[in-house]
């Protein structure tokens, strides 16, 4: 027959645990890193709560690739700064992370010490700053040049051990777009002040949030110029968020320029093809001269307030992506990147035609194509 125990057994077993609790928890040899400054990181894995070491400020989070970085370090533990400008755009930040991982501070790229206040607990900083069309707030010099050299002089004051720049594919002081021109004075600024920086060149991005797949899905994209003919390798956001949360753990990526691209190069108008093809719609596409777009372009985006087509875009049609060959990739990362028409289902089955419901019905290939992208039991 079992006793059960009294009262003073049980405030007795309480105690013990309480006191077990409170020990301090011993940390292993593997536990801690030394960052490339000298500055130890404790690491220790366990799932949401995990702890990372790395205090991480990311500039631009609140934008696509942003959403990436944000989830995959707060996710390992690091405690994330995300400076913002608007509070309704980083509330979805909020639950990357455990509570209290993801920290939200104001600022301006005009105002220094709000720029300072972001970084100066810091051990990485990431900046991910940028913008395709002017507005009358902040033409692409006060974002890409400007801005960057108030953010590296920031990292600089405050010796953060790490400072990667996310710029652009193409970027070239010497481009014919502004775009592609203020990216490249940018990195020459970022690597004049803080030497060690990383420099990021992504190609055209795709995701759910991007503005390639999504723009040419809807029904607003209908003028363009030299028949779509541009030619470049789109990646996947995912992949570039691998690689940068890649690039905080490895210090031998300071000081390195990375090309990041998709593994197929395509035209616009191939993409096209495809996201027809994806969605059962054609999209019309009328092609204008540049001479006559350009100008309307440049009109109609100092006119309207809302983000339309720019003239710096129209340039940017007639000029291919080229590829630093001196720069690193994926592969120097151990990364194999996706290719695009593998997830085109993906992210435009909800801009589907009804038309859809009219087909006969999948052959068993077509059936075995489906099954890679959704997760079904049995042909119910």
């Amino acid at each position: 027959m079992q006793k059960s125990c009294g009262p003073t057994t049980m405030n007795s077993l309480r105690t013990a645990r309480r006191a077990l609790t409170n020990l301090p928890r011993r940390q292993n040899l593997q536990d801690i890193t030394i960052t490339r400054t000298g500055k130890p990181i404790i690491r220790t894995q366990g799932g949401r709560s995990s702890l990372g070491g790395h205090t991480v400020t990311v500039f631009g989070a609140t934008g696509f690739l942003g959403r990436y970085i944000v989830n995959r370090l707060a996710r390992q533990g690091c405690t994330v700064i995300v400076p913002f400008r608007e509070e309704m755009a980083k509330r979805h930040l909020k639950v990357s992370g455990d509570l209290g991982r993801v920290i939200f501070m104001e600022y301006d790229l005009r105002n220094t010490q709000s720029l300072e206040e972001s970084v100066r607990h810091s051990d990485v900083v990431y900046n991910l700053v940028g913008r395709t069309y002017p507005t009358k707030n902040f033409d692409l010099e006060d974002v890409h040049v400007e801005g960057v050299e108030r953010i590296a002089e920031a990292v600089a004051k405050y010796d953060v051990d790490r400072f990667i720049h996310v710029s652009s594919y193409n970027a070239d002081v010497n481009s014919p777009s502004e775009f592609y021109r203020t990216k490249g004075r940018g990195e020459a600024v970022a690597r004049s002040i803080f030497p060690e920086t990383t420099i990021v060149r992504p190609a055209p991005l795709f995701g759910f949030e991007d503005r390639l797949l999504h723009k040419l899905a809807g029904i607003t994209n209908v003028f363009t110029s030299n028949n779509m003919e541009e030619r470049f390798w789109p990646v996947h956001a995912i992949d570039v968020g691998e690689a940068l949360e890649k690039m905080l753990q490895d210090d031998t990526t300071a000081s390195q320029t990375y090309e990041l691209y998709g593994p197929k190069n395509y035209s616009t108008a191939e993409i096209a093809e495809l996201v027809d093809r994806e969605i059962i719609k054609h999209r019309r596409h009328i092609n204008l001269p540049k001479a006559i777009l350009k100008p309307v372009a440049g009109l109609l985006n100092k006119a309207l307030w809302w983000p339309v087509l720019t003239a710096d875009e129209v340039e940017r049609e007639f000029i291919d992506q080229k590829i630093d060959p001196t720069a690193k990739t994926f592969k120097d990362l151990g990364i194999e990147p996706a290719e695009l028409s593998s997830l085109t289902f993906h992210y435009l089955q909800g801009y589907r035609s009804a038309a859809f419901y009219d087909l006969p019905p999948a052959t068993e290939r077509e059936k075995r194509e489906e099954k890679k992208y959704l997760h079904v039991l049995d042909d119910q």
